[in-house]
């Protein structure tokens, strides 16, 4: 009797294991065919299955202003509790996707977790960042970065250019300098 119920739960385990297998190749060939969805990928963090659910869930990325306003939907940024001009920030608000916001955090905790370990390329903002934050919370700040980044990504239609953001520190480092 036991053995004939491990072997339905066998059967059907190999079913689901196929059924996974084949959305895994039909959303594989899908990113392979957006062009959005290739350039969201080369976000560190992101990822194929985030650049899918980024390209898929996100109505028009042009409906919002800013980048900022895009994070707030997806409920990274926090909460405010200023009054009377003092700023007072709180946790991220949670609102939107939870799915998709949750993709995010945990890419953006892979990243976190090579910069700890010395691997990789961390760019000076995470290894400050992670001097002062515990991890999760550098990996929710790092999680709303990216959200602006593919914001950007999606309204301009560039590519990701991780040398760009140096560049632009430069800059402006330059001009304040000056």
């Amino acid at each position: 009797m036991t053995k004939d119920l491990f072997a339905i739960l066998a059967r059907q385990y190999e079913a689901v294991v196929e059924v996974i297998a084949d959305l895994e190749r039909k959303l594989k060939a899908w990113h392979r065919s957006s062009e959005v969805s290739r350039r969201l990928a080369a976000i560190p963090g992101v990822g194929p299955i985030g650049a899918v659910m980024l390209t898929l869930k996100v109505p028009e990325a042009g409906d919002f202003s800013s980048g900022r306003k895009f994070a707030s939907w997806l409920g990274l940024t926090p909460k405010d509790h200023s009054t009377a001009g003092k700023t007072k920030l709180g946790a991220i608000t949670r609102a939107g996707d939870p799915a998709l916001r949750s993709v995010l955090v945990v890419g953006a905790m892979a990243v976190v977790c090579q910069a700890m370990r010395g691997r990789g390329k961390p760019s000076p903002w995470l290894v400050a960042l992670l001097e002062r934050k515990a991890p999760k919370e550098a990996a929710v700040a790092l999680a709303n970065k990216m959200a602006r980044i593919a914001w950007k990504l999606m309204v301009s239609r560039e590519r990701f250019d991780p040398a760009r953001v140096g560049m632009i520190k430069a800059k402006a480092a330059a001009a304040a300098m000056a």
